[in-house]
């Protein structure tokens, strides 16, 4: 079973690591299942945010009695000092614990620092003083952001996107991190849903012995492919590698990745999906998202209010209405 050094954390973790935002959508009963069977089967890094409504809930509902046999890291967005010690306070109660082994800054428009008028840096450290949080680490989609958290020496891990379909920025920020002996947390490895061979995805990341993939969770077919790579770990073969390269000729350019930073949409567009169906409709069975579901979604967007929020928040910089369109007038090719 390979084994990732999460850098000066010292955590040592298996290489699958538990992405827990997707259990926002199950049961309470159904969450806990699965986490501990990833416990069962070896898996001790299990990540979460405030962000994610009750996944916290569900991981202490899940680890309640074995808090010592498991590494919880979790995520403030507080933009103010009040805001993130109501965070905090929030997740270890939900969390069913005293201390935070991995506090993280979750995908702020800015790198929070000592002295830097929000207080945000200054108040992290004194959670970490008082035995609340153990270690310090921070989240982004944007590669200045990262970069520029690698070089402040502030934090002790990074969390950012990486997969087979990743820039050259990108695998640079990941060099950065092994450079810095900074731990690197691997998020959207399938890149939001739009890579489908798990085992091509975890042989590339594979590659790189510090990094620590975390895999979204929602169903326990998912849950078994990861686990039964750890015992048979899928290698890069030719044909995994033309299999990435064509991907990345088809993925090429401008793509919505799912973040979900644009949302809530005013119009009530669920804009993760509907941004990205024209993928969707060449990479998946059609039946999938020919249905009445996702008519529904798609209807939606000729409600769009053009009012430009989801263009702000796009940590990637994307026009989205016009993407919307663009996929909501594909989709009706396909009907």
């Amino acid at each position: 079973m390979d084994k990732v050094v999460l850098g000066k954390t010292g955590f040592v973790v298996n290489k699958n690591g538990f992405g827990a935002l997707p259990i926002q959508r199950i049961s309470k009963e159904e969450a806990a299942y699965l986490m501990r069977k990833a416990y069962d089967n070896g898996i001790t890094y299990f990540d979460t945010a405030r962000f994610y409504t009750d996944s916290e809930e569900k991981m202490g509902y899940a680890f309640e009695g074995m808090r010592d046999k498991i590494i919880i890291a979790t995520k403030t967005g507080a933009t103010t000092v009040e805001n993130f010690w109501k965070d905090l306070e929030t997740s270890l109660r939900l969390l069913k614990t005293d201390y935070i082994d991995l506090y993280q800054f979750h995908n702020p428009a800015f790198c929070p620092k000592p002295g830097d008028g929000t207080g945000l840096y200054e108040a992290i450290l004194e959670a970490q003083k008082q035995g609340k949080i153990r270690h310090i680490g921070i989240t982004n989609h944007r590669q200045k952001i990262a970069k520029e958290a690698i070089e402040s020496g502030l934090y002790e891990t990074l969390q950012f996107p990486f997969s087979y379909l990743a820039s050259d920025k990108d695998l640079e920020i990941v060099e950065m991190c092994k450079k810095a002996d900074m731990g690197f947390i691997c998020m959207k490895a399938l890149s939001g849903g739009l890579i489908t061979d798990s085992a091509t995805a975890y042989a590339f990341l594979n590659q790189y012995e510090h990094v620590l993939p975390i895999w979204g969770v929602q169903k326990e077919s998912e849950l078994d492919e990861f686990i039964s790579y750890q015992t048979n770990p899928p290698a890069m073969t030719e044909e995994r590698w033309a299999k990435v390269n064509k991907d990345k000729e088809e993925l090429s350019g401008d793509f919505c990745r799912g973040c979900g930073y644009c949302l809530p949409c005013p119009a009530g567009i669920y804009i993760p999906d509907c941004a990205r169906m024209s993928l969707y409709l060449r990479r998946a069975p059609l039946s999938v998202y020919l249905g009445e579901e996702y008519k529904e979604k798609m209807e939606k967007v000729k409600g769009c209010l053009h009012c430009g929020q989801c263009k702000k928040k796009c940590p990637y910089g994307l026009d989205t209405p016009t993407l919307l369109q663009k996929n909501y007038e594909d989709f009706l090719t396909f009907l």
